[in-house]
């Protein structure tokens, strides 16, 4: 499969296309928007004081890729004979990752609203792994938290709290912000960066169903919007509401629509800002460009 072709979907529909794979007997699922191709299993060069979940590399065109053993880094039974596993290769954060796998089922089109955010039990109580559980008639899809997966690998890919530091003395800023953001580790290092960059007045949600909540009643309330709310920041992939349903519903209130939307997320590329364009959005950045993000708040507050 080559998804080179582009996002099929409609811009602010609700829906998602996953890839579901499996690992064992178990179903996972990937979101189709970070999948460039799946290939078969290649053999690859070792990488020397690697990871032990990092696989080795390997140049299937004109990008060095690195590969990661999934069932490995789940847990998981290995497998038997490689020959016949499945490379996935994504594309997020601006890296390209192959994703070892012991099988590929095929792709479902669901609407978040089908997606259930899971206990944090599972995989031995690793933080957030499972960023959402679907059922599909008696099937159980798992849907990774993949940029989760590399931080733990990789933890310089992450969010950096340095950033901040190279941003020079600030002062307090206590105009509120919303933000829309699933991942409970990815929401705690917003915090603690929006927090040092000396902005104070953060209310943090889970999906993007619990923000458009929370500005529902500040519609309802009376209240004048930026008293309550100066900026809204949101991820794309989140379990109940994504974040591109989140900005739609902003910018088609007349009441909401002047609230800046700063979409934050890992899936940023040229195909989904031309979707977030599309939606009204009034800005876009890739994780985890905390600094920039900074930047672009500053600018759209003042």
């Amino acid at each position: 499969m080559d998804n080179s072709r582009g996002i099929l979907l409609e811009s602010g529909t609700n829906e998602l296309e996953i890839v579901e794979f499996k690992i064992g007997g178990t179903s996972f699922g990937i979101n189709v928007a970070k999948v460039r191709e799946i290939m078969p299993y290649e053999t690859v060069t070792k990488v020397p004081n690697s990871h032990p979940c990092i696989k080795g590399i390997f140049k299937p065109r004109e990008t060095i890729i690195t590969v990661v053993d999934l069932p490995r880094y789940l847990n998981m039974e290995a497998t038997a004979d490689v020959k016949k596993d499945m490379l996935i290769i994504a594309n997020f954060n601006k890296l390209f990752i192959a994703f070892q796998v012991q099988g590929v089922v095929g792709i479902h089109r669901i609407s978040w609203t089908q997606i259930e955010k899971p206990d944090q039990t599972i995989f031995g109580g690793k933080e957030g792994l499972a960023t959402g559980i679907v059922k599909l008639g008696e099937k159980l899809i798992m849907i990774l938290d993949f940029e989760k997966i590399i931080a733990d690998i990789s933890p310089q890919t992450g969010i950096q709290l340095s950033e901040i530091d190279r941003l020079g003395p600030r002062s307090r800023n206590n105009k509120p912000i919303v933000i829309a953001e699933d991942s409970d580790l990815l929401a705690k290092m917003l915090n603690d960066a929006l927090t040092k960059a000396g902005y104070s007045n953060l209310t943090i949600t889970t999906n993007g169903q619990e923000a458009w909540n929370v500005l529902e009643k500040i519609k309802q309330s009376g209240a004048a919007l930026e008293e309550k709310a100066a900026c809204l920041i949101t991820d794309i992939e989140m379990p109940q509401m994504d974040g591109h349903h989140l900005t739609k519903l902003v910018k088609e209130d007349e009441f909401l629509k002047r609230l800046p939307v700063v979409i934050f997320s890992s899936l940023i590329n040229e195909e989904m800002k031309k979707k977030g364009e599309t939606l009204g959005a009034d800005a876009q950045i890739t994780k985890p460009e905390i600094g920039n993000l900074v930047g672009l708040i500053d600018k759209l507050i003042l």
